[in-house]
C-alpha cells in the first residue's frame, strides 16, 4: 500500500482532484467536462468561472484530439484537475513533435503578451486569414482559449526524445472567475513541474485513472460512465469489460456506504478511486473515511470473503440472498461478495489509524484477463 499512502500525500499536498492518462477521444471528452460540472456543485464558483474554465477544457480537449500525436504508451496525453484556495486549476498535456515547439511556444508567448481587447483584435484578423492552414489552426485554438477565458496561459514543453516534446497547458480561475493575468485575482501561477511529476508517476505504476473528492450518487454515475467509455473505446475483450465494470460499481457503493459525512471527509480524509492497467489485469483501488467502531465488523467480512474460492463464493452469495445467514457479521458484505466472486482475486485491504474518532480504509481488487481460482474454502 506504500502507493496508496504517496498518493494521499499528493492529493493531500496539491489538493488533487482528478488525473486521467490516456487517449483523449471526443466520447470521453465528454465525461471528462461531466465531472468537473459535478464536483462544482459543492464549490460558490461564479457562473462565469465555470463557464470560462469550461470554455478551456473543451477547446484544449478539441485541441488534444485534432493535433495530437499517435496516441502511445510512452507519449499518452493527461487531463488532471486540481482545487486551489478559491478556484480551480485545469491542465492538460500531450506530446508533439520538437519541430512544432518553436512555433507553438511563439504564439503562446504573444498571447500572453496581449491584454484582452488586443486578444480579440488579433483572433478577428485570424478568423479572416484565409491563408490560416493546419498549423494556423493550432494557433487559432490557442487563441480562442484565451479570448474566451479571458486570461493568460501557464505551459511548459518537456523533452520526452530527440523526435518528441510534452506539451503541458494550465489554467487557473478563482472563484470570481477571474484569472491568474487579471486584476484583482487571488489565483497565482501553476507550478507545471507538479503536473509533469504527476504524469510520470502514473506512468510507472501504470495508473490512467484517479479521483479524489465526494463520492455522490451523480459524481459515481459520471464516475462510472467515463470508466464505461473509456474501456469501450479500448475494445477491451468482452466479459473482462463487464468484470472491470461490475467491479468498479461495487467499490463506488462501499464508499458510499461507509461514508461518515463530506466534512469529516474533508478534514481527515477525502475519498479517492483508482484503476490501473497492466498488460494482464486491471487493479482497482478505492479508499474512504470510516468510522473505526465500523472497521471491526468490516475486517470480520473481509476475511470471511477472503476465505472462500469461486464455488464457495456462490454458495455464501446464496445464503445472503435468501437470508438464511442474518448475522451481524455476515451481514451487509454482499458487495464484498460480488467484487470477489467477479474479480476472482482476494480484497487487498488496510485500516490505517487517522485519530480516535476515524480511520482511513483501503481496499484493491485486481481483475485478471481469465479468471483463477486463488484458495480453497476453510
Amino acid at each position: 500500500m506504500e502507493l496508496i499512502n504517496k498518493l494521499r500525500q499528493k492529493l493531500s499536498d496539491e489538493h488533487l482532484m482528478f488525473a486521467y492518462r490516456g487517449e483523449v477521444t471526443g466520447d470521453n471528452s465528454v465525461g471528462l467536462l461531466t465531472l468537473l460540472e459535478r464536483e462544482m456543485e459543492f464549490s460558490d464558483f461564479s457562473l462565469l468561472g465555470r463557464k470560462r474554465l469550461f470554455m478551456f477544457v473543451l477547446e484544449n480537449l478539441q485541441n488534444i484530439t485534432r493535433h495530437g500525436v499517435a496516441n502511445s504508451e510512452e507519449m499518452t496525453s493527461l487531463v488532471v484537475y486540481h482545487k486551489t484556495a478559491d478556484g480551480y486549476t485545469v491542465s492538460t498535456g500531450n506530446a508533439l513533435k520538437k519541430t512544432e515547439v518553436k512555433g507553438l511556444r511563439s504564439n503562446l508567448e504573444k498571447i500572453n503578451s496581449l491584454d484582452p481587447d488586443k486578444i480579440r483584435e488579433v483572433y478577428r484578423t485570424m478568423l479572416q486569414d484565409t491563408k490560416i492552414g493546419r498549423k494556423g489552426g493550432a494557433g487559432l485554438g490557442l487563441m480562442e482559449m484565451a479570448r474566451k477565458t479571458g486570461n493568460k496561459l501557464d505551459f511548459e514543453f518537456l523533452p520526452i526524445d530527440d523526435k518528441y516534446s510534452y506539451f503541458i497547458l494550465s489554467k487557473t480561475v478563482d472563484a470570481g472567475g477571474k484569472g491568474i493575468s487579471e486584476e484583482g485575482s487571488s489565483a497565482v501561477a501553476f507550478d507545471t513541474q507538479k503536473v509533469a511529476h504527476l504524469e510520470k508517476m502514473m506512468k510507472s505504476n501504470s495508473i490512467f485513472f484517479l479521483w479524489a473528492g465526494p463520492m455522490t450518487h451523480a459524481i459515481s454515475k459520471e464516475l462510472l460512465n467515463f470508466s464505461e467509455t473509456t474501456m469501450r473505446e479500448a475494445d477491451l475483450e468482452q466479459n473482462l469489460h463487464k468484470r472491470v465494470f461490475a467491479t468498479l460499481i461495487e467499490l463506488l457503493q462501499n464508499v458510499a456506504q461507509h461514508s461518515p459525512g463530506y466534512d469529516a471527509e474533508k478534514k481527515y480524509g477525502i475519498p479517492l478511486a483508482m484503476i490501473r492497467k497492466t498488460a494482464a489485469s486491471f487493479i482497482i483501488t478505492s479508499g474512504n473515511l470510516i468510522r473505526r467502531s465500523d472497521s471491526e465488523h468490516l475486517t470480520q467480512k473481509l476475511d470471511m470473503v477472503n476465505r472462500y474460492d469461486e464455488e464457495g463464493l456462490k454458495k455464501l452469495l446464496k445464503v445472503a440472498l435468501m437470508g438464511q445467514d442474518m448475522s451481524k457479521i455476515s451481514t451487509g458484505y454482499m458487495g464484498l461478495l460480488e467484487m470477489a466472486r467477479r474479480s476472482g482475486s482476494r480484497l487487498t485491504y488496510t485500516f490505517d489509524d487517522v485519530n480516535d474518532q476515524y480511520c482511513y480504509y483501503t481496499v484493491t481488487v485486481r481483475v485478471r484477463a481469465k479468471v483463477y481460482k486463488p484458495h480453497q474454502a476453510k
